[in-house]
């Protein structure tokens, strides 16, 4: 039996003040919701696995247990009526368990390969080789961080030149993909900034993730509707902040391209009555 990966539709996303609350605590709902599914899904699968497993070994100690009934009385005809109905039933029942299991399977298996090839399509338009660019899944989604060095100036939410150039490759995948959400989150290092503009990395990390989706709304045309800002802080960083390098990982910007929820949850939510039998 395949191996099946399941997805977590969105990791848990503390959105800043540029989400409004309604619209983050939705999407925390949503993302229980799906979170909960799923792992009610791989619970169901797992079972239907060992259910068939046993279903399988019935069905071999039948065959055996018929196989020796022919060979005692010489002929091929006799089977006992109780063992023909047991086999007939656990062979029925087989069957069964292999088409609720398929179709789950073909439920997680299409969000995977829509993740795939969402993946495929973003390393072909960015490119895999600048370091400062990563492209990966995580959980269920697709997520490009891209280096602050790329980006901004130190300090600076002005998007640069440079910048640009990559966003619009982003920018394309995202538009092939109108029925996906995209979340920009902007993450800083942990040492201290106040100015006249600035008042502490909440506000720069907030104020960088609203410039990226200014430009890929503005100038690359990208729906509004797909795009969400939030400002991570210093909070979640890659690595320890001990070093100047460490600091340099650390400050960056991440793209997470994921489908809308509800498509998917309502996808499995018919697949798992499927699969209670409802």
């Amino acid at each position: 039996m395949r191996r099946v990966m399941l997805f977590a539709t969105v990791a848990a996303i503390s959105l800043s003040s540029c989400v409004s609350k309604k619209k983050y605590t939705e999407l925390e709902a949503k993302n229980k919701e799906i979170q909960d599914l799923l792992n009610t899904a791989t619970v169901k699968l797992n079972t239907c696995l060992t259910e068939k497993e046993a279903l399988a070994q019935q069905v071999d100690f039948l065959k055996k247990n018929n196989s020796d009934l022919i060979n005692n009385v010489g002929n091929l005809t006799t089977l006992t009526t109780k063992g023909a109905e047991n086999l007939e039933k656990s062979l029925e029942s087989l069957k069964e368990k292999d088409l609720k299991i398929t179709r789950l399977q073909d439920a997680l298996t299409k969000k995977d390969s829509v993740t795939l090839a969402l993946v495929t399509s973003l390393k072909r338009e960015v490119g895999i080789d600048d370091p400062d660019i990563n492209i990966n899944v995580e959980k269920g989604v697709v997520m490009i961080s891209i280096a602050d060095n790329l980006l901004f100036k130190s300090g600076s939410y002005e998007v640069s030149d440079k910048a640009k150039g990559v966003l619009a490759k982003v920018a394309k995948v995202i538009n092939s993909k109108p029925d996906f959400e995209c979340l920009v989150e902007g993450h800083t290092d942990n040492v201290p900034i106040k100015n006249a503009v600035l008042l502490d990395n909440w506000d720069l990390s907030v104020k960088r993730a609203t410039s990226i989706v200014r430009v890929l709304h503005k100038d690359l045309g990208v729906s509004p509707k797909q795009l969400i800002p939030a400002g991570r802080s210093s909070y979640i960083p890659l690595v320890e902040n001990d070093s100047p390098a460490n600091r340099a990982k650390n400050r960056r910007t991440r793209i997470i391209i994921m489908p809308k929820i509800d498509q998917f949850y309502d996808m499995l939510e018919k697949e798992m009555k499927n699969l209670s039998g409802k």
